[in-house]
């Protein structure tokens, strides 16, 4: 399968969480994603309790839906369903194995987020629980998480339990100085990232993300860009 960039973490699907309000939006953005050289896009909404109807059986028929008024608009994106689990302390014992949320629906890649000040103590249970159903586990943006911009090395702790990272491109346009942008710069020097997502959430707020792919290249070069934008990405893709 031949592809452009992939993108792999977007909350495209519209009203149904915190990112597209209106299919126009929605539009707007997989118009600038296609002109930045994307090809995919993973839908992954927020799973929340507060987005109860985010389930593994919902989202891919709004993908669908979605699709269906791109391919209309004539907008040359192919769309994915996915999600982005927010890793809470009952997740692992409130979820039926078969409501986890993976990429493209097919169990084997699943994407999580967490907002901690110091990593809690049921991160490595939760880990170890999705590993057993057989996934490989990929923590979105470490580089926002404050415990990890206190101590970087924690990217030590997610590898060593073979956990993928995914880098998030607005933070490489964040401020020179802030934590973000530092942290991110550094695990892209270091090799730390195993993918690149836009965390794509409004039309406004899109350029700034793209102006981030732009800083990645230059600071790593266009062929390690690719692998992380279009390689590694693509073994996430639905196997054919």
């Amino acid at each position: 399968m031949t592809t452009g960039r992939i993108d792999v973490h977007s909350h495209l699907l519209p009203g149904i969480d915190d990112g597209c309000k209106t299919i126009e939006e929605s539009l707007a953005c997989a118009r600038m994603m296609v002109e930045a050289g994307y090809t995919h896009s993973f839908c992954t909404p927020h799973i929340w309790p507060s987005y109860a109807g985010n389930t593994a059986k919902a989202i891919p028929q709004m993908v669908t839906a979605l699709q269906g008024e791109l391919d209309s608009a004539g907008i040359a994106l192919k769309l994915i369903p996915g999600g982005e689990i927010n890793l809470r302390p009952e997740y692992m014992t409130a979820t039926a194995p078969e409501e986890v949320v993976t990429y493209a629906m097919n169990r084997r890649y699943v994407l999580f987020d967490m907002w901690c000040d110091k990593l809690p103590e049921h991160v490595a249970p939760s880990i170890e629980w999705l590993q057993s159903l057989g996934l490989t586990v990929i923590l979105a943006h470490p580089e926002r998480m404050r415990a990890v911009q206190d101590e970087p090395g924690l990217a030590d702790y997610f590898q060593e339990r073979g956990v993928l990272l995914q880098g998030n491109l607005q933070c490489l346009s964040d401020a020179t100085t802030a934590r973000t942008r530092l942290i991110a710069e550094r695990f892209l020097r270091e090799d730390r990232y195993f993918m690149l997502g836009s965390d794509l959430h409004s039309f406004e707020t899109l350029p700034p993300r793209l102006a981030g792919l732009r800083r990645a290249i230059e600071l790593a070069g266009d062929e390690k860009i690719d692998a992380l934008t279009k390689t590694n990405p693509g073994k996430l893709l639905p196997v054919l």
